[in-house]
């Protein structure tokens, strides 16, 4: 997430106030491009099988991501309408009630918090947050069509490739997980664990925008799931949120 908010900032620094565009950068010059952000939330989707997802996995409301774009535009004959492709940054996060104990495993598996044991006591674990965090480097192409009152469409496609996953923990933790223990200490953590184990390197996905001017309502639906075939769980995002285009 962290990379996203700062290629926004270096977006928001190189991209001149509208007042001054027209001095700039010429109105020819400025349609060929489109420059901009997708700030969404991910609906997450995934089939809880008693093994990868126990009973009881669930999500957080808002599971906040974000995207960086840059794409140039091909003009489709006489029309407004175009085709363009580019390059992005996207970032997914997913919020739950669970955490994967080891993240390096050659079986990726969630454990509910609340259920995991707790030699020496009866109370759960107090955890702030507990998400797993994934960055894909998109190659998107999509047909975008504009009218002169401002009003515009794009349906697309993206593909993906894993450049970098994270899980990150915030709350109380066991030093070490003896079931056998009578006696176990806990420590107050702010863990940060890199390169999840058995995700699928790439992704693919279908994307809609419906706007006006500078600001659309966006969607994208993943049809790839996150973790390879019987390595981990079935799941992927479904991502709805806004699209800013300063130009």
């Amino acid at each position: 997430m962290k990379k996203i908010l700062i290629l926004i900032a270096i977006l928001a620094f190189l991209i001149p106030p509208a007042n001054t565009n027209a001095q700039v950068l010429s109105e020819k010059t400025l349609k060929k491009f489109t420059v901009g952000v997708d700030l969404f939330t991910d609906i997450w989707q995934y089939k809880v099988d008693g093994q990868f997802l126990p009973p009881g996995y669930s999500n957080r409301t808002i599971n906040q991501g974000a995207t960086a774009f840059f794409m140039y535009n091909f003009p489709l004959g006489e029309s407004l309408s175009v085709f363009s492709a580019g390059l992005a940054i996207r970032s997914h996060n997913s919020y739950s009630n669970s955490v994967i104990i080891n993240i390096k495993s050659s079986q990726i598996e969630f454990n509910i918090i609340d259920d995991l044991p707790h030699p020496g006591r009866n109370i759960p674990l107090a955890y702030e947050r507990s998400k797993i965090n994934l960055t894909y480097l998109d190659l998107p192409v999509e047909y975008k069509f504009r009218t002169e009152g401002g009003f515009k469409f794009g349906v697309g496609l993206k593909v993906g490739y894993l450049i970098d996953s994270k899980q990150k923990y915030v709350g109380e933790w066991p030093v070490d997980f003896n079931f056998d223990a009578e006696d176990v200490q806990y420590n107050a953590v702010h863990e940060k664990s890199k390169k999840i184990n058995n995700l699928e390197k790439w992704s693919y996905g279908a994307t809609v925008r419906i706007g006006y001017k500078f600001i659309s309502a966006f969607g994208y639906y993943q049809f790839s799931n996150i973790f390879e075939t019987r390595k981990g769980p079935e799941m992927f995002p479904i991502s709805v949120g806004l699209t800013i285009t300063p130009f």
